[in-house]
C-alpha cells in the first residue's frame, strides 16, 4: 500500500464550509464505491479554517495522475459528487494549470528513521 496527500482550498464562507462538512457526513454510497474501484483503500479529509488536506491510503500500483480521473467514470453520482463539491473550492495558488487538488510532496515519515 501507498499513500499520498494533496490540498485545497474552500471559498472562504463559514455556510459554505459548513455545508461541505454536511455534505461529507452522508456521502453518496456510490463515491464511496468509485474510490474503491479505483484502488483507494482509504480517504481522509482534514481542514483548518478554509484550508482542505486530503491523505489517501491506495493499493501499490495506483498512480494518482492517471487512476484518479477514472473516478468519474465509475459511476455518474461519482461525476456529480465532484461537480457539486467543485462549488465549494478554489485551488490553491501554489496549484499547476492541471490541478485541481494540489499534490503534496512528502518531506518527513518517522519510518525512514527505524
Amino acid at each position: 500500500m501507498k499513500s499520498f496527500a494533496q490540498t485545497i482550498d474552500l471559498l472562504n464562507n463559514p455556510k459554505l464550509i459548513k455545508k461541505y462538512e454536511e455534505y461529507h457526513r452522508n456521502v453518496w454510497p456510490e463515491v464511496i464505491n468509485g474510490l474503491k474501484v479505483i484502488g483507494i483503500e482509504r480517504m481522509e479529509i482534514f481542514r483548518i479554517g478554509n484550508h482542505l488536506f486530503m491523505y489517501c491510503n491506495a493499493k501499490d500500483d495506483f498512480d494518482p495522475n492517471t487512476d484518479f480521473p477514472k473516478y468519474t467514470q465509475t459511476h455518474p453520482k461519482a461525476d456529480e459528487w465532484n461537480d457539486l463539491m467543485s462549488k465549494f473550492q478554489e485551488k490553491i495558488p501554489e496549484a499547476e494549470l492541471s490541478d485541481w487538488w494540489a499534490p503534496m510532496k512528502l518531506v518527513f515519515d518517522s519510518e525512514w528513521f527505524e
